[in-house]
Parts: structure tokens; sequence; C-alpha cells
């Protein structure tokens, strides 16, 4: 090996890329050798972060007042609104990331576009408000129409016809979310979720004529790195929840178990997540666009496990309005969705013989401890143990 690059025109580009702020929008090749995410990409990921912490804080703090429909109604709202806009982005960015300075700016807007949308999460959780977080929506998903608009000026045929229906199809979802301003509160309801199928379909309709050239190693290693993000926000909002408790209640006899726990149950979340590479069987539209969707469980999970936690502490401590089983939901709930949903997309496709049962024997039984009340957030956090523990025995036994 010599360490050239196996395209002899590859060397150039990548001195272009370098040096001229504006390039033509070429699709990228779904072959290309060495993929990985960018520091653009990186960035664009902490900043959506933000986003997720409004969301899990303030269904942290509608679960520890007991009003649970209200929390989970607005969290699966808001967290729709930052994974989609974040899940369109890294699906572009897989097919025409230029990296110029056109690119770079009109992403830039985006990540402003999602601090708007966070810092109207408050008050879509409590007043039912939803024009800041719509405007910050609308800015990102328009700044995404710019996008594809400028590669249709760059493709030709059926390649042109599927950037040109995703611009359109972005635009009638932004006329109708910010028509949905105009209708009383008691309508978002019944509105909502029609919104939402709306922005679901225009992948499925905008890819009929063709496929758009995504690379499946670049789009698996960026739904990985958003997971390993999310999960951290997660350890660091439990991390922030025990050591608000410790210095307003010194109850360190009753933090302990359910730190020791939180702390289990995210090793082996991350863990469980990235024990086999995902990216081989990601070979076409169906099966990649299943997968993406499904990540919204995946990631809202994850997420809403943090906010369990924090409601776990609470409740310890003295604060939460809530009981020590419905304080344990809070966290063995999402913790189990997670289990199960990372079986569903990941491990049933790469998992053989009775490895096959370790996940969602896991899940029935995380979800059993939420009996155990005070004690059910260690409880789940020894299962997901022995769940990896069980997982590589059997990986060790099958090598």
């Amino acid at each position: 090996m010599t360490g050239e690059p196996a395209d002899p025109q590859a060397r150039p580009q990548a001195h272009l890329r370098h040096h001229r702020p504006v390039r033509r929008m070429a699709p990228r090749s779904r072959d290309e050798p060495h993929r990985t995410a960018t520091p653009l990409e990186l960035f664009f990921d902490l900043c959506f972060v933000v986003a997720v912490a409004q969301a899990g804080r303030q269904l942290a703090h509608d679960l520890a007042t007991d009003r649970i429909a209200a929390g989970l109604y607005g969290y699966a709202f808001v967290f729709f609104a930052i994974w989609w806009a974040w899940m369109n982005f890294s699906w572009f960015a897989s097919a025409y990331d230029v990296d110029d300075v056109p690119y770079r700016l009109t992403t830039l807007v985006q990540i402003t576009g999602v601090l708007i949308l966070a810092a109207g999460v408050p008050r879509m959780f409590d007043q039912h408000d939803l024009v800041l977080s719509v405007v910050g929506y609308v800015v990102m998903r328009l700044a995404m129409v710019t996008q594809w608009l400028r590669a249709a000026a760059c493709e030709q045929g059926p390649a042109r016809t599927v950037a040109l229906r995703y611009a359109l199809g972005i635009v009638l979802c932004q006329v109708g979310w910010v028509l949905l301003l105009l209708v009383p509160h008691e309508a978002y309801p019944y509105l909502l979720p029609l919104g939402i199928l709306a922005e679901l379909s225009v992948p499925v309709i905008a890819e009929r004529p063709a496929q758009t050239t995504w690379h499946p190693h670049h789009i698996a290693e960026r739904y990985g790195l958003f997971t390993l993000i999310v999960l951290g926000e997660t350890v660091a909002a439990a991390t922030l929840a025990v050591q608000t408790a410790l210095d307003e209640h010194d109850a360190l006899g009753e933090l302990l178990p359910i730190a020791a726990g939180g702390l289990l149950i995210c090793f082996a979340a991350w863990w469980i997540y990235f024990a086999e590479p995902i990216h081989d069987h990601l070979r076409s539209n169906r099966v990649a666009f299943l997968w993406g969707y499904g990540h919204y469980l995946v990631l809202g999970s994850a997420a809403a496990i943090g906010a369990g936690l924090e409601v776990a502490v609470e409740q310890a401590a003295g604060p939460a309005h809530i009981s020590a089983t419905a304080a344990a939901a809070a966290v063995t709930v999402p913790t189990a969705l997670y289990l199960f949903t990372v079986w569903l997309l990941h491990s049933r496709h790469l998992k053989h013989g009775a490895a096959q049962a370790v996940l969602p024997a896991a899940s029935a039984a995380v979800l059993a401890c939420t009996a155990a009340g005070d004690h059910g957030v260690l409880a789940a956090g020894l299962v997901t143990a022995a769940a990896v523990a069980v997982g590589i025995v059997l990986h060790t036994r099958e090598a």
C-alpha cells in the first residue's frame, strides 16, 4: 500500500476543496473511500443537543409534577422537530456536502434556527405557545430548501427532479406550520400529527425518480455520533441533578443507588449501540429510511433516560410530587424502549441464535424493575449491565 488515493482526481479535488470558496455542488459517490464526518457536522450536532437538553429538562419538570400526558406530548413534538431537521441535514450532507463558503453559511443558519427553537421550548411546554419554536423550525427548513435548490441547479434528469421535489415539499410543509399558528390551541392535537405525516412523506415522494447518493458508512457514523452526544447529555443532566440534590438536601444515601444505576444504564446503552457496525446493512433506500426513521425512538428514548434520572433524583430528595414507582418508571420505560428499538434496528440484523433474545428479554426485565420503586433505577442498571455481559459471552462463543 502506497497511501495514494484510488481515484487519480482525488488529490487535485482535495486541494481545490480548501482553496475555492464556491464550488459546484456535485453529488458525492456512494463508494467514496474513507468518508467520515466533518468538523462542521460535529459542530452541528453539538448545537442541536442544546435543543435536546431543553426538551429533556422540560420533560423532567412535567414528569416530576405529575403532568405526564402533557409532558410526553410536548416532548414527542419538540423532539420530532429537532430530530427531523437534524436528519434531513445529515442525509443531504452525505449526498452533496461540498464544504464551501455558501454551504457553511447555510449550515450556520440552520444552527441559528435550532437555537431559536430551543429558546421556544419552555414556552411551548408551559403556555402551548408555538410561535418561537415554529419560527426556529422554519428557519432551519428554509435554509435546507436553499441547499436543495443549489443541488438542483447542478443536476439534470431524475436527480434534478428529486432535488426540486425536496425543495417544494419542504416549502409546502413550512407553509402549513406557519398557518398552524393561526388556529386555536385546541386544534393542535389534531393538526400536529398531520404536519408530521406531511414532513415524513417528503423524502419518500421526492426519491421515487432516483435515489440520492448518500454514503452508508457516513450515514451510520453520523447517527452513531449523534447518539453518542445525546447519551453524553443524558449523563450530564443526571450528574447535574445529583449535584443539585446534594447541595440542597444532602441525601447521599438515597442518591447513590440512582447514580450507580444511571451510570450503568448509560454505559450499557453506549456499549449495546456500538457493539456491531451497521453500515453494511444499509443497502437501499427502503432499508435505510426505515432504519433512519426508527432512530426517532432510539434518540428520543436515550434523551428521555436523562430526564427520567432527574425525576428519580428529585423524588429521592423529596420535592417531586410522584411516587417512587412512578419515578422509577420515568427511567425504566425509556430504557426498555431504547433496548428494544436498538435490537429492532441493529442487533436483530447482526446477531444469531440465542444472542437474538438478549435485548428483548432485557427490555422486559427492565420494565419489571419498575416494581422495585426506590431501587428500580439500580435494578435496571444491573439488568442492562447483565445484558452486555451475556452478549459478550455469546459473541465469544460464536467466534
